[in-house]
């Protein structure tokens, strides 16, 4: 067992020319007790005693400016250190164009950390699920109670040392989430788990008076199956499969993430060739998923016409998909290092006749919907969440655009050759649904954009990279060669071996900013898988939101955020 490291000085550290450890080293001293600056990620361990300290820090000095909450987590790290647990802090700042890691042990015995409620407003939903997950307390917290295991779920799910097989059965469901005075006349209604218009399964409960929502809880958690505790039994390709069941409308997305994730901590890029047909097929995902948003959220305000439209030429999104790798929704088709096949003959072609009825049908969506006065009526200043709270609560995406704010991981942080685009970042100036449409609608064609210029200049080569640490050799040279053979055997059963470390590697999937925080120990399974939901950030402001309104907002509220349940639970 390693014992707990030294408190060091801020001499002592690493030099590192990024403002926010050096700030916080002068501020802090001796509180900061570790600076790692490795694979371009900065993490910033910080003594307990100055969490708060150190959040409100990057989140109010002008040289750091760290006010997108994006995640906090806790880590376990059983029998291998003195201090068992870990919480761990992401923040970016906009202006600055800058992650930063901030960590802070625990011991088992007192295995407690002040609140980052009041710093964040996105830290509390992410605080409860530390809570529920890791069993880690949060003084101050205003409702530390369970938010992805019911009411009747004995310990922690994620600790190291919970069975993966164990389950506990739910006795009774939760009746009330609002508290509701015993005097009042105003109605409790519950809206899901299962209804159409919540677009998935969970649940809101409203307390009406007449048709004016008073107060609002929400609940999740009816399709946890817990991604991140089986990761860590699975080997780094197999996780590959569980990523297409995130986010299910773009599943692509998922996968192209996670393989820069992985890449980015083992350190090999993948082909040219390979990149190349991750942004175009990445991009066809988005147009996709901006379809669904779009297609269902007009349906549930009675407008059927853009669904059969949208949906159309979604049905042919999904063929190209097929003929790249045998699957239309859980695709698979990313691999470390690449990708598992080349495209088909005819790709390229397939892919401009698409562009143009992508086009065709979306100007026909916009003639029907944008200027349409009872859509119009529907969607203006309804909904409507400054940049700043947005900024607070996490959102990201087409969601945090449409409050005004470009933050485009495209393009403040480009991956996969998407410096060589051209394209825009449309952004809203209200922030209500209307402005979430029209930012979608605009991402649709500038997504189309990206696709004709990776087409135009799309490289030949290999698609998975030459290294045998990560590739599987061909088939046909595993059936006639013996090291082919061998290495193959290797792979298989040792699996990929990346160097311990910690990395966050992050993508602008179709709700934003979807990221992968990965723990190695050098072994073949990771020793800790935590994904950064967009979603889970965005449903947590919904209950705020609705607030003041009617059901029928709510309604027209929900659709515009794009909520997918299985991103939001994991």
């Amino acid at each position: 067992m390693a014992s707990t490291p030294e408190v060091a000085t801020p001499a002592a550290f690493p030099q590192t020319n990024k403002p926010v450890a050096r700030i916080l080293t002068e501020r802090l001293g001796a509180k900061v007790r570790k600076v790692d600056d490795w694979r371009g990620d900065l993490a910033i361990t910080v003594e307990r005693s100055a969490w708060v300290e150190a959040a409100t820090l990057l989140r109010d000095h002008p040289e750091l400016d760290f006010k997108l909450f994006l995640d906090l987590c806790g880590v376990d790290y059983l029998d291998e250190r003195e201090d068992r647990f870990e919480v761990v802090l992401h923040a970016y700042s906009v202006t600055h164009k800058h992650h930063v890691r901030i960590k802070a042990t625990l011991p088992e015995s007192d295995a407690t950390i002040d609140t980052l409620d009041k710093v964040y407003k996105g830290a509390n939903w992410f605080e409860r699920e530390a809570w529920d997950l890791y069993g880690i307390k949060f003084k101050g917290h205003p409702n530390l109670v369970r938010i992805l295991t019911h009411k009747d779920f004995v310990g922690h799910g994620m600790r190291k040392d919970y069975p993966q097989s164990k389950r506990h059965v739910l006795k009774e469901p939760e009746a009330w989430l609002l508290n509701v005075p015993k005097d009042s006349e105003a109605m409790v209604v519950n809206i899901g788990p299962s209804h159409p218009a919540m677009h998935g399964c969970f649940r809101v409960q409203a307390l009406l008076d007449g048709e004016t929502i008073q107060d609002a809880e929400a609940e999740i958690g009816y399709m946890h199956r817990n991604f991140e505790k089986m990761s860590e039994a699975r080997t780094y390709w197999q996780i590959i499969p569980y990523t297409d069941r995130l986010n299910y409308c773009s599943s692509f997305m998922n996968g192209h993430g996670w393989a820069l994730a992985v890449e980015k901590l083992l350190g090999v890029p993948a082909p040219p060739r390979a990149e190349a047909i991750r942004v175009i097929l990445s991009e066809f995902s988005r147009i996709m998923d901006h379809f669904v948003a779009i297609g269902t959220n007009v349906v549930d305000l009675g407008a059927i016409t853009p669904f059969f439209m949208l949906f159309r030429v979604r049905e042919e999104i999904y063929e190209l998909l097929e003929e790249c790798c045998g699957a239309r929704l859980t695709v698979s088709y990313v691999r470390i290092g690449g990708l598992a096949n080349d495209v088909p003959d005819g790709f390229v072609e397939k892919c401009r006749d698409l562009i143009k009825r992508c086009h065709k049908y979306t100007d026909e969506v916009d003639k029907l919907l944008t200027r349409n006065s009872i859509f119009v009526n529907r969607f203006k200043d309804v909904g409507a969440l400054s940049k700043e709270d947005a900024l607070s609560y996490g959102w990201v995406g087409p969601c945090l655009r449409g409050s005004g704010v470009a933050y485009d991981i495209r393009k403040d942080q480009p991956y996969s050759g998407y410096e060589q685009y051209d394209f825009d970042v449309p952004v809203g100036t209200v922030g209500d649904c209307y402005d979430r449409y029209l930012v979608r609608l605009e991402e649709i064609r500038q997504s189309l954009r990206i696709i004709e210029q990776a087409l135009g200049k799309l490289p030949g080569g290999p698609v998975i990279v030459d290294d045998k640490r990560v590739a599987l050799p061909p088939k046909a040279d595993v059936y006639s060669n013996i090291e082919a053979l061998m290495n193959h055997f290797k792979l298989v059963y040792e699996g990929i071996l990346p160097p311990p470390g910690e990395v966050y590697g992050y993508t602008e999937a179709a709700n934003g900013e979807l990221g992968y925080y990965i723990v190695s120990d050098g072994k073949k399974f990771p020793w800790r898988v935590k994904v950064r939901p967009p979603c889970f950030n965005i449903y947590q402001a919904y209950p705020q939101m609705i607030k003041g309104g009617q059901i029928a907002d709510a309604v027209a509220i929900i659709g515009g955020l794009n909520i997918i349940a299985g991103e939001l639970d994991r």
